[in-house]
């Protein structure tokens, strides 16, 4: 059963496939933004993993996380070369037949031309039985969905055309709202405070990120950040947060 279930909440995972995300050899600039997209339209990601080019290891988490959320994501590993191997692990964790999807292959012939579509590119044809095409506008090599499993590329550009096109037709939840409150001074004096709000406001998060200011005595400063679905409450917490600072500050109600 897909994880947090309640009222209007829709879940997901983000599966990051590639030796060289783990060796460091590529940086990842995929998951801040799949993540920031997500929130935009109503998903809430849960959970990212980074897993190598290792058959065994992309079945296993797949086969896991797609249970446990209502959407699984992946990027990378749907390229031409002999160590692209997200479609064929994906098909044998869902137990489907792969093979060259017709579809496909006349997005590849259309972008290449027959006589340049060699044995290498057409990898990228290679979709699982039963999928959806997830369109790329800029290399045309698709992507593709089944079930709640959505198969991206690992090139950012690329990726982001596909998620445009993956997010039109996506289910999606109740909107997260948020308020960032400058707190103008360090965790130390806030936390004990905050605690106190946050439990007054059970169904708002509350989170608490410090940075470093070199021109401000002590050099410290909290930003309090308030997430919730209901308008109503968050406008409430946020009150109760400025309030708390004010007293703080010694600054009149």
């Amino acid at each position: 059963m897909a994880e947090g279930h309640g009222e209007g909440v829709v879940t997901a995972a983000l599966l990051v496939i590639g030796d060289e995300i783990l060796s460091g050899r590529t940086k990842d600039k995929n998951i801040g933004y799949i993540a920031e997209y997500l929130t935009a339209i109503g998903v809430d990601l849960r959970e990212v993993r980074v897993v190598p080019d290792i058959e065994a290891e992309i079945v296993a988490a797949v086969n896991a996380l797609r249970h446990r959320y209502d959407h699984l994501l992946t990027t990378g590993g749907i390229g031409p070369t002999h160590d692209d191997i997200t479609a064929d692990s994906v098909a044998k964790a869902l137990g489907v037949s792969i093979d060259h999807d017709p579809r496909a292959v006349a997005i590849l012939e259309e972008r290449y031309g027959k006589a340049d579509l060699n044995e290498a590119r057409m990898r990228m044809a290679r979709i699982p039985a039963g999928a959806t095409l997830i369109a790329n506008p800029v290399s045309k090599a698709p992507g593709f969905s089944i079930g709640n499993v959505h198969v991206m590329a690992g090139v950012p550009t690329i990726m982001q055309a596909m998620l445009d096109d993956l997010a039109s037709r996506l289910p999606t939840g109740k909107k997260m709202l948020s308020r960032t409150i400058p707190a103008g001074m360090g965790e130390g004096r806030i936390a004990q405070g905050l605690r106190e709000v946050q439990d007054a406001f059970p169904d708002v998060i509350i989170g608490s990120y410090p940075n470093f200011e070199p021109g401000r005595t002590g050099g410290f400063t909290t930003n309090i950040v308030c997430r919730s679905r209901d308008e109503a409450r968050l406008i409430a917490a946020e009150a109760a947060v400025k309030a708390l600072i004010d007293k703080l500050d010694g600054r009149p109600a």
